[in-house]
């Protein structure tokens, strides 16, 4: 696809958008069920096309983590529609009585959608599902390397959705380029901090507003002294579900300096209880392709190289045979900065522990590095909860657990800084896709603002003592 059946697709969109306006609420609604009710007919085809494009990723995990959040995301969202939709009344100042002020929510027009291949379902269909609620037409260019899922998934959105709808874009990076640099409404980009660069300089070019949900660095802190088995648990979840191709994966744990072996003994029994059968367990994914493995081992060779201990966990139970782009949950004490897995996010079954000798200096660590998209935080201590709530920021938090803020329908969902912009689950993903249109309405008989027309004189003079008192 080029730039010219790009631009046409856009155009036909906009020209529908102009030619039957916003829809009503019961449309909005309708939409969204009929969406709903398709991937739930589809799941166990969409679960299984996953599957073909990752190598191996049990239909569990598609059908928890990414059908699970959509349907009761789009549940959330019809069940709240009718009260965003509502003009809402606002204050009027007394000297501009008797008028009227209220803001009315209006559709932008076309939303672009370009969505990641981490989660090729959910974060395709999570913001589709915000932007057509916000009443909008959507274009979504799902990522390359998951061709068997968009298959199955552009199959599912016309069987709901007219093309002047929702149109879905295929092709690679030079399809991804044209489709980022098109004068949409709104542009939705999941991905890399890297490639969301490129994307936000594309859509400058046509002062496009771009939402990024981006990643990072994010930091699980484990305070001093609590029992280790707990937050050893959740961390290996939230680390090893996707094998860790998680924008909001633990990227690695801080944990006291005396707590480091008891958590590292912690850990690696927590990744043998979820993954019994060791990397051929069922329920253990691969990684996307060849050059994603070919990076992550090279993270651990650098981290080698330069003083890293490097602890790989497997099950002495692990079925025979070798899976294809497979790699072991692995462990790496000892990392030093120039180390570039202290550097870059890890996106993979890789946990460094970083150890620290006092609160304040975990949190230096984790505000020496850019905001994350998440902190994860376990701790049994008030004063600590509120220190790294107040002394550190990121994208969302979860205490005591990890991913689980990601599932809250009611929370807005997103990054700050390095980690992203904008948010798209609860009413901030319908605020951040609508217009938020003021209207002050006067008074066809009188108004105070007729006192600040010429010819001035003491009516004025009187006037702006008032004001200015």
């Amino acid at each position: 696809m080029d730039t010219q059946d790009l631009t046409a697709r856009l155009a036909a969109q906009r020209a529908a958008f102009e030619r039957e306006g916003a829809p009503p609420h019961a449309e909005r609604t309708r939409q969204l069920l009929s969406l709903k009710q398709a991937v739930l007919a589809r799941r166990a085809g969409l679960a299984d096309a996953v599957a073909a494009d990752f190598g191996h990723r049990t239909a569990y995990e598609t059908l928890l983590l990414e059908i699970v959040p959509v349907v009761h995301g789009v549940d959330y969202l019809r069940r709240h529609l009718r009260r965003w939709m509502r003009p809402e009344r606002r204050r009027v100042a007394v000297h501009f009585q008797p008028g009227r002020a209220q803001v009315i929510y209006q559709p932008l027009g076309v939303v672009g959608i370009i969505s990641p291949w981490n989660y090729p379902l959910s974060l395709a269909l999570m913001p589709l599902a915000t932007a057509i609620a916000a009443g909008n037409r959507v274009m979504l260019k799902p990522s390359e390397l998951t061709p068997a899922t968009n298959a199955v998934l552009a199959d599912v959105l016309r069987g709901v959705f007219t093309e002047e709808q929702v149109a879905v874009v295929s092709g690679g990076v030079e399809v991804g380029r044209a489709f980022a640099a098109l004068p949409f409404d709104h542009l939705v980009f999941t991905g890399s901090t890297e490639v969301g660069r490129h994307v936000m300089r594309a859509a400058s070019e046509h002062l496009v507003p771009v939402m990024l949900e981006l990643g990072g660095k994010s930091p699980a802190i484990v305070q001093q002294g609590i029992p280790l088995a707990g937050p050893a648990a959740s961390i290996a979840f939230g680390k090893l579900v996707n094998a860790g191709q998680t924008c909001i994966a633990p990227d690695y744990a801080l944990v006291h300096e005396a707590d480091v072996a008891p958590f590292v003994a912690a850990y690696t029994a927590a990744v043998r209880r979820l993954y019994p059968g060791g990397t051929a367990d069922p329920a253990y994914s691969s990684i996307i392709n060849a050059r994603h493995c070919e990076r992550l081992s090279a993270l651990l060779e650098d981290a080698r190289s330069k003083g890293a201990e490097i602890r790989e966990i497997d099950s002495p139970t692990r079925h025979p045979g070798v899976r294809a782009r497979t790699l072991p949950p692995t462990v790496v004490l000892r990392t030093t900065p120039d180390m570039t897995i202290s550097q870059q996010e890890i996106f993979g079954p890789i946990l460094p522990v970083v150890s620290y000798r006092e609160l304040d200096d975990a949190i230096a660590y984790v505000n020496a590095r850019p905001h994350p998209l998440a902190l994860y935080l376990f701790c049994r201590d008030g004063g600590v909860r509120r220190a790294v709530l107040e002394r550190t920021r990121s994208g969302n938090v979860t205490i005591n657990d990890t991913l689980m803020h990601f599932g809250q329908d009611d929370l807005p969902f997103g990054g700050v800084g390095a980690s992203g912009m904008g948010a798209y689950h609860g009413r901030e993903g319908f605020l951040a896709l609508s217009h938020a249109r003021g209207v002050f309405e006067e008074s066809p008989r009188w108004s105070t603002s007729r006192l600040t027309h010429p010819p001035f004189g003491r009516l004025t003079d009187a006037l702006l003592r008032y004001l200015l008192r």
